[in-house]
């Protein structure tokens, strides 16, 4: 964070894939992704194909809470979701599923990961989902919904999505319909340094996603679509600590809320000097501390990285500023689901 350059994530109306969006805790920190394609802007990625606004479905009870009722039989036209590998979103999102019928979104309701089982909103047992014409239903999708959503067109936010085959569908994260990409490519580098109060001061206390001389773009990472957007953190005592969100990574990023009062370069990164969170002290040390660069809902007002943590490094003890350090490839127990029909 540098100059107080903002980054504004573009909200499309719906852009959910006929064809073809984890654990947050503090322990998971240990992982992160990264947004960016090359050493330019990352464009956001199209999906392949535009699934249509609908309006409100007439196909489940909007007075059903998780648009499920609680004494559905559950038969041949019912959906059931296995989502042991989905994480637990917390109060503030819920998931939504949605069936792809002649092209259209219908959702099959709304539901909370809890124990690795699908629950109703209010936490309750949810033994089905359904909607009309479910049997001729393409692709499944499931979305991150905001706390209170009420309506019935998907968010941007599209986690996992697969196509039915044989009454089943294998729900990944890199169908079209969801995020489009598995992030096995990913790679990149980080440095310590503090630019943004003078030189040779602090200089353990920052990390900047840049390599020198240059600087450059140190980070290689797939474009995200609209929904998503990377950030950056710092594992400080136990503490996961923003570096900020981003789309490009040759760029400023979204947030200079710790930084100094010296302009910084333009590439996601932070220096950690001023306005420290609970539980942490700045200026710190970060010898031997993890980085990570994650992918994150967009909105997103959690304090911790989200489940899909792509890129994750670590300085060494004692580190040496301005030395690039590597951040390798983390792109294991992605997010995924199965739906079966019947």
């Amino acid at each position: 964070m540098r100059t107080p350059i903002r980054l504004v994530v573009a909200f499309a109306a719906l852009a959910l894939v006929a064809a073809a969006c984890g654990d947050d805790s503090v322990g998971d920190t240990t992982a992160a992704a990264v947004d960016t394609t090359a050493a330019t802007t990352v464009p956001p990625a199209a999906p392949s194909t535009t699934v249509p606004p609908v309006a409100p479905s007439t196909t489940v009870a909007d007075d059903m809470d998780d648009d499920m009722s609680d004494d559905m039989v559950c038969g041949a036209s019912s959906l059931h979701l296995d989502v042991a590998a989905l994480s637990e979103l917390g109060g503030d999102a819920h998931y939504e599923g949605w069936a792809i019928i002649d092209g259209v979104p219908a959702t099959t309701g709304k539901f909370v990961v809890a124990g690795g089982t699908a629950v109703h909103l209010d936490g309750s047992p949810l033994e089905c989902f359904t909607t009309d014409r479910l049997e001729t239903a393409t692709t499944i999708v499931i979305t991150i919904e905001p706390a209170g959503d009420a309506d019935d067109i998907p968010s941007d936010t599209h986690i996992v999505a697969g196509d039915i085959v044989d009454g089943t569908a294998v729900l990944t994260v890199d169908h079209p319909a969801a995020l489009g990409t598995d992030f096995s490519e990913a790679a990149g580098t980080f440095v310590l340094a503090t630019p943004t109060d003078g030189g040779d001061t602090n200089e353990l206390s920052g990390i900047w996603f840049l390599e020198l001389p240059g600087p450059v773009a140190s980070l290689d990472l797939p474009a995200l679509p609209i929904g998503w957007t990377y950030e950056g953190w710092a594992v400080i005592d136990g503490v996961p600590v923003t570096s900020g969100t981003f789309l490009a990574v040759d760029d400023f990023d979204a947030f200079d809320g710790y930084s100094g009062d010296q302009g910084g370069p333009a590439f996601p990164g932070e220096d950690y000097l001023v306005n420290a969170p609970a539980g942490v002290v700045f200026p710190t040390d970060l010898s031997g501390a993890t980085v990570v660069v994650s992918v994150e809902p967009s909105p997103d007002d959690s304090t911790a990285p989200f489940a899909i943590k792509p890129l994750v490094g670590s300085a060494d003890d004692p580190a040496a500023d301005h030395v690039s350090y590597t951040l390798d490839n983390n792109a294991v127990d992605l997010p995924s689901a199965t739906a079966t029909i019947g």
